[in-house]
């Protein structure tokens, strides 16, 4: 079997199995966010924090709750790494020290579930960050996109309400009822392939066969691996991340890490349909990002195995940085989905691959990582591209548009265009600045388009909560510290903010009912317009600095 038809073979299980988890699982998530009921271990945590699961939240007052508890998140993590060496489980001699710079930029990293490491992780961070810092952030940062997802579609399902649930509930209910119960089976699963999960510190030597002693680094691998893939966060134990054997060892734990990273954002659409009470407008976004999807990972497949890169294409394929135990199709896949959703795992070295190959990880990126995105993210970006798309089509006739019952006046286009904005803003400001700056720019390895290249994909992975990076970026700088934190904060939460708003704007009206004149918002016409106005919204945007970068570097 040729390598080509094994990747067909290994993307074709892939689909059919988000398939088959779809419907129950969005279901269940429907059921978990719209229960009444509450266990007695959740009572419990809502006496420790002091909430009150029976009130709810207005829009102002669920957005404070999150900008709260992320706040106070960050200060704890930073506070965490710094003070790590008089905590059990550290490194007695880490190869890179823990400054505050780089504390700073990593707990911004991990709260806003981008996960960005400008450190090398099995010798940075010592056992007990790693378990009760970094890990614990993967599941609530998680948590908290789901959280602020489901409040935007409980806009779109209310009238006349100025409440759209209780932030504390989202929270507690989203970690414990959906990401920890499949976290355990997965990580039960990881182990079995060959993935490690003990208390060792990097104090076992062996003698290799070629003499040299050689430090055998183990660590509580499995259990953070999991989490990083199912809730989208995308940082490793080790500094080659999923590359790593320790982390992903087998080509079917590969294909088990890409399942997880897109489960539950491809089944959310599910929720939405149900929530909103029309699952056929949950199966409409769900062909949305299958139709994004589709083209994204041929055109990947196709470049990463015919285009002329780095290596020539008789050795079949970029092979480059690509792990043997994978090969050029699967880690094509990987590639692509932790790029589509806002994971940022890798299973190979992205500034390896070819320039066009690169580039579609750029583009999937600023694409605002809709196809199926982030666990959260990815439906209220995607829902916002919905509401633009009506908009935009309500121009067209000479209509005022409408989704889901809802008018779109200019207040709900003005958060929604504010919404689509903020993150270009953030890339290409961010990185103007660091290409007009002598100090950031010497910490490009290469010149040139891929240079330029490095420093755009930098920005793009922070600003949209990404992680993955071109690796020839000397990033762990005051300097990207600062200013990649600063990227990560403004879009993460500006963002949530304005989704928060329009929600609880929409929330507030009434409702109308369908007309005639209704544009249908769960039919093919629709999924069509909706691609195209994220694809061309998104080339006019970015077309500039593309051409700059990859594209400059492919053609020449």
């Amino acid at each position: 079997m040729s390598s080509a038809t094994a990747g067909v073979l290994f993307l074709a299980l892939l689909v059919a199995a988000l398939a088959v988890v779809h419907v129950p699982l969005g279901d269940y998530m429907y059921r978990v966010y719209c229960s009444e009921k509450h266990s007695r271990t959740e009572r419990l945590i809502y006496r420790t924090i002091g909430a009150n699961p029976y009130s709810e939240q207005t829009w102002a007052n669920y957005a404070r709750s999150v900008l709260a508890f992320s706040a106070i998140s960050v200060v704890v993590l930073f506070i965490f790494q710094l003070v790590q060496d008089k905590l059990p489980l550290h490194l007695k001699n880490p190869a890179t020290p823990m400054t505050p710079a780089l504390a700073w930029n990593t707990a911004v990293s991990f709260v806003t579930n981008t996960n960005w490491q400008a450190y090398s992780g099995e010798s940075t961070q010592g056992h007990l960050v790693q378990m009760a810092g970094l890990a614990v952030q993967n599941f609530v940062s998680a948590a908290v996109g789901m959280a602020v997802a489901v409040a935007f579609v409980r806009g779109f399902a209310r009238k006349r309400s100025g409440e759209l649930g209780n932030f504390w509930v989202d929270l507690v209910r989203g970690t414990l009822r959906i990401l920890l119960p499949i976290a355990v089976i997965g990580a039960i699963m990881l182990v079995a392939g060959g993935a490690i999960q003990n208390f060792q510190l990097h104090d076992h030597v062996v003698t290799t066969l070629a003499g040299p002693p050689q430090t055998i680094t183990g660590g509580p691998v499995a259990s953070q691996e999991v989490i990083k893939e199912l809730g989208t966060n995308g940082g490793g134990f080790y500094n080659a991340n999923a590359a790593h054997p320790f982390e992903n060892p087998t080509p079917w734990t590969n294909w088990i890490e890409i399942f997880l990273l897109l489960i539950i954002a491809s089944s959310l659409p599910r929720t939405f349909g149900r929530m909103v009470g029309n699952t056929k407008q949950g199966y409409a976004l769900v062909a949305v990002m299958g139709v994004i999807a589709a083209i994204s990972v041929g055109v990947m497949m196709l470049v990463q195995l015919h285009h002329h890169g780095t290596v020539p294409t008789a050795v079949g394929g970029a092979t480059e940085g690509v792990e043997q135990r994978f090969g050029v199709p699967d880690s094509a896949v990987f590639a692509d989905a932790t790029t589509l959703t806002s994971t940022g795992a890798v299973d190979a070295a992205h500034d390896s691959y070819t320039s066009l190959g690169g580039m579609m990880a750029l583009f999937n990126m600023q694409l605002g990582e809709v196809a199926p995105g982030g666990v959260g993210s990815g439906l209220y970006g995607m829902l916002i591209l919905a509401i633009i798309t009506v908009f935009v089509a309500g121009l067209m006739v000479g209509r005022t548009p409408e989704y889901l019952g809802k008018k779109i006046s200019p207040r709900e286009i003005k958060l929604a265009a504010s919404y689509f904005l903020i993150t270009p803003l953030v890339v290409l400001l961010g990185t103007a600045v660091a290409m007009g700056l002598p100090g950031p720019r010497s910490a490009m390895t290469n010149t040139g388009p891929h240079g330029l290249s490095e420093v755009l994909y930098a920005f793009t992975s922070a600003a949209n909560n990404n992680g993955s990076a071109f690796a020839g970026l000397a990033a762990n700088t005051v300097w990207y510290n600062t200013a990649l934190g600063v990227a990560m904060l403004l879009g993460r939460f500006v963002p949530m903010v304005l989704v928060l708003a329009l929600a609880g704007s929409l929330a507030r009206q009434r409702g109308i009912p369908e007309s005639a004149g209704t544009l249908p918002t769960h039919k093919p016409q629709f999924v069509g317009l909706v691609v195209g106005v994220t694809v061309i919204l998104v080339a006019l945007t970015f077309l500039p600095a593309l051409a700059l970068g990859p594209l400059a570097e492919g053609i020449h």
